[in-house]
């Protein structure tokens, strides 16, 4: 049986406004890289694979980790890895050697 297609009512109105869009434009997903606006500073990497600077229990840690979404949130994930500022400038300063090593190998 064929579908009735539903037609506009027409308006009463003068406006030249055109149609309304009634769904309204998807958020913008953070690009490779940017900086979110976050209470802690917060980098994304791909995705939901997040670059943050916290605090925990006193102490600052550079968290590279998964998060995902529950009820609207966005919540660590168990894939990652928390690195005192230390470990970090050791990994940073590892970089270059890093590099070169998938250079010769890739």
């Amino acid at each position: 049986m064929p579908k009735h297609k539903k037609q506009a009512s027409s308006s009463s109105s003068d406006s030249d406004d055109g149609p309304v869009d009634r769904n309204p434009p998807a958020e913008k997903k953070a690009k490779m890289g940017s900086r979110t606006n976050d209470k802690e500073p917060t980098w994304v990497l791909e995705g939901k694979k997040l670059v943050k600077i916290r605090e925990f229990k006193g102490k600052v840690y550079i968290d590279i980790r998964e998060f995902y979404e529950k009820n609207g949130e966005l919540l660590p994930g168990k894939k990652g890895i928390s690195m005192t500022p230390e470990q970090w400038r050791k990994l940073l300063s590892l970089g270059d050697e890093v590099n070169e090593t998938l250079r010769t190998s890739c």
